[in-house]
């Protein structure tokens, strides 16, 4: 806001507001990009689309460098846990962004072996539908959590306080685990 009977070049605004624009106009995402969904990821760093022109354009590979995970594509249960240990290496705050609907909801693969949703182990600020979706929709998700960004947030980040833990499936108990241990006992013994 401008202050009334001053100069025009001074502006007012609180620290933890001037501390979520500055989050959201530098966003730097780390892909984890699979399949189809990862070339339409790949699309919206191209000239065509230009993720520049919001400030998300600095794809790193080093989760200590980035605050937005974007996973584009189906994730294999083989996979998840490296998931999880990058989502946990990333400093906060942090957001995640779920693209395609194999990444939302697990998509056509309705089988064991794919997580049926990435929200189920980590927590998810925006789904991107689609099969696979646009540059354009990936484009209007990152718009979207940037407005997110810009109307929510203190300088400290203790809104993130409580995203300590996803709001997966309870994990097995220990008659499952019992199970599991004894049948990969029995196809080691048979092989």
């Amino acid at each position: 806001m401008a202050m009334k009977n001053g100069p025009d070049n001074i502006f007012m605004t609180t620290l933890d507001a001037a501390a979520s624009w500055a989050r959201s106009n530098s966003l730097w995402p780390m892909p984890f990009a699979t399949a189809c969904c990862g070339i339409e990821l790949m699309a919206t760093a191209s000239s065509r689309f230009d993720l520049a022109r919001f400030g998300a354009e600095v794809m790193r590979f080093s989760p200590r460098q980035c605050d937005l995970m974007i996973v584009a594509g189906r994730v294999a249960m083989k996979m998840l846990p490296v998931l999880q240990r990058i989502w946990l290496q990333m400093p906060e705050p942090k957001w995640c962004i779920s693209m395609g609907a194999c990444a939302c909801t697990g998509g056509v693969f309705d089988t064991y072996a794919v997580v049926q949703g990435v929200d189920r182990f980590i927590p998810v600020d925006l789904y991107v539908p689609g099969c696979p979706p646009r540059p354009e929709q990936l484009m209007a998700g990152i718009i979207a959590l940037q407005d997110k960004i810009k109307h929510g947030g203190t300088l400290n980040g203790t809104e993130f306080a409580s995203r300590d833990q996803s709001n997966g499936p309870v994990p097995f108990d220990k008659d499952e685990l019992i199970r599991i241990r004894e049948a990969n006992e029995q196809i080691v013994t048979l092989n």
